[in-house]
């Protein structure tokens, strides 16, 4: 799925991620690295193999695009410092690209420990009148992607079977992405007259009409 907007071309991609085609930049939000590992430490029967999926799902990216710049669009470590934390500096530093991190809510490391990792730490980006934040933010003159709230919608077949699948939630001046990390939730918004959807499949990001 490609979109342009305000003279700048997204693709919007099944992994739950954009490529911004003129900066050669992938955006992501909600990585949420170290939840598996907090919640099998306090006694959860989590299967391990789930905190591998983020690298799976970035070597198939970095594979398939000419990636200079990665923004993780906040909350890219759930919580405290754990052993996926160190599996993450080992991979950051063995990128040739630049990473960049606008920080979100659960970002709670130290500044200078973000910072030791490889990654350049911000709490925005403005670029060709694209604001990359954390929070969906409206703010006149440009046009926002951002992440924090994982974004879902209802799929319904027409034997009543449902479904909640991630989705790429489109507003007039803003798009909220999914959430990039497997185990993190799904938050179902209403859509509105206006609003365009995306959601994915697994294999493909499908746009869901919209009935006013």
């Amino acid at each position: 799925m490609t979109l342009k907007i305000v003279q700048q071309t997204f693709e919007l991609l099944p992994q739950g991620a954009v490529y911004w085609q003129e900066q050669k930049a992938l955006l992501l939000a909600d990585v949420h690295l170290g939840k598996v590992s907090h919640f099998r430490k306090n006694g959860y029967a989590i299967p391990a193999q789930i905190q591998f999926s983020f690298y799976q799902k970035m070597e198939q990216l970095l594979t398939a695009h000419n990636v200079e710049k990665i923004f993780f669009l906040g909350d890219l470590f759930h919580s405290d410092r754990n052993a996926e934390w160190d599996r993450f500096v080992a991979w950051n530093q063995s990128l040739s690209q630049q990473t960049i991190l606008v920080k979100g809510n659960h970002d709670i490391l130290p500044t200078k420990v973000l910072e030791q990792s490889g990654l350049f730490v911000v709490t925005e980006w403005m670029e060709k009148n694209i604001l990359l934040t954390h929070h969906p933010t409206d703010r006149s003159g440009s046009f926002n992607f951002s992440g924090h709230i994982h974004p879902g919608v209802r799929l319904q077949g027409a034997g009543r079977q449902r479904l909640k699948v991630p989705c790429f939630f489109h507003q007039p001046n803003q798009m909220i992405l999914p959430a990039f990390g497997d185990f993190t939730g799904l938050h179902l918004l209403q859509p509105k007259a206006g609003d365009r959807v995306y959601a994915l499949t697994g294999e493909a990001v499908v746009e869901i009409k919209i009935v006013a």
